[in-house]
């Protein structure tokens, strides 16, 4: 059983977005890569789609908490970038 569901769906959609040259996009649809690919070393597991949402569903949660940490030091810009990674993420 080999690449399925929501990992060949990142996959496809990184392809997309190098294709649009959506520089942003591409780069938040890596971040979920990286991160879906660091759990799959570190614990030795190939991924299936509820654990895929679980880990993405704990970005958001990361970058929400980050998000009121920027707001709060004035720092929008940054709070901004995370807006958008949360939107990416829950695409």
């Amino acid at each position: 059983m080999s690449e399925q569901g929501l990992v060949q769906e990142l996959k496809d959609a990184v392809k997309a977005s190098m294709r649009a040259k959506d520089k942003p996009r591409t780069q938040a649809l890596r971040l979920i890569q990286a991160e879906l690919k660091r759990v799959e070393v570190d614990e030795r597991i190939e991924l299936d789609d509820a654990r895929v949402l679980t880990i993405m569903d704990k970005m958001v949660k990361q970058r929400r908490d980050s998000i009121k940490q920027y707001e709060d030091a004035g720092r929008t810009e940054l709070a901004e970038v995370e807006h958008y990674e949360v939107s990416v993420i829950q695409d």
